[in-house]
């Protein structure tokens, strides 16, 4: 048997992050969107794609949900999450968005495997089919569905969910919608440019207030 520093744990299963554009589509939206939401909160952990190993010396025993969202544990690259290594902190939320090759087998593997793990929230959409499912912790041993997933509200989160007809959306806790990537990394830099832009009228301002013999760090 091998000692438990031996075992390997690798940080790629195989297989691509998406079978087909839609699926990766939804997969980046809501992980760049949880990005921007919890961006000033350095104790929140979002990963897509991620290998989730829940067990120490079970490298078999593994997932990878499309998104996952880690309260408690500090931002930064990880080639694995590797829960003992996170003070034992499971992921209190996970997402899955299916695409043809996803059976139902494998799915109700996964929402045992996510019951038994500590997951409190599990969701999954199926782009094709235009369905959403949402899971809840009730107890420590299972994962209840929730009854109607008309704007509902994550608890952990703070993001309501609305489906539509076909048309599936995702809001912000203030109401906005889930932005595409190219409009979230577009208001990043319009950000970005205004503080610059006040760091270049404050340089001005005080080039000139030293002209005229002011200090302006005494302002």
């Amino acid at each position: 048997m091998l000692a438990t520093n031996q075992i390997v744990y690798p940080d790629s299963d195989g297989q691509p992050i998406a079978d087909n554009t839609k699926q990766f589509q939804w997969i980046t939206v809501i992980k760049t969107n949880l990005d921007w939401l919890f961006r000033d909160d350095e104790r929140v952990f979002v990963a897509g794609d991620l290998l989730w190993y829940p067990v120490e010396g079970n490298p078999k025993y593994r997932v990878a949900p499309d998104v996952m969202v880690v309260f408690g544990r500090p931002k930064g690259d990880r080639g694995s999450y590797k829960q003992w290594l996170e003070d034992n902190l499971a992921p209190q939320v996970v997402f899955e968005i299916l695409s043809p090759g996803n059976k139902e087998g494998e799915m109700e593997r996964k929402l045992q495997m996510y019951a038994r793990c500590g997951v409190e929230e599990y969701y999954i959409y199926d782009p094709d089919r235009s369905i959403l499912k949402g899971y809840q912790r009730s107890d420590d041993f299972f994962l209840d569905r929730i009854e109607s997933m008309g704007d509902w509200t994550s608890p952990r989160l703070g993001i309501s969910f609305r489906l539509i007809g076909d048309d599936f959306q995702i809001t912000h806790p203030d109401g906005r919608l889930f932005e595409t990537f190219d409009n979230v990394a577009t208001e990043r830099d319009l950000l970005l440019a205004d503080k610059q832009q006040l760091e270049s009228e404050k340089s001005k301002r005080d080039a000139k207030l030293r002209e005229l013999g002011i200090d302006p760090d005494t302002l």
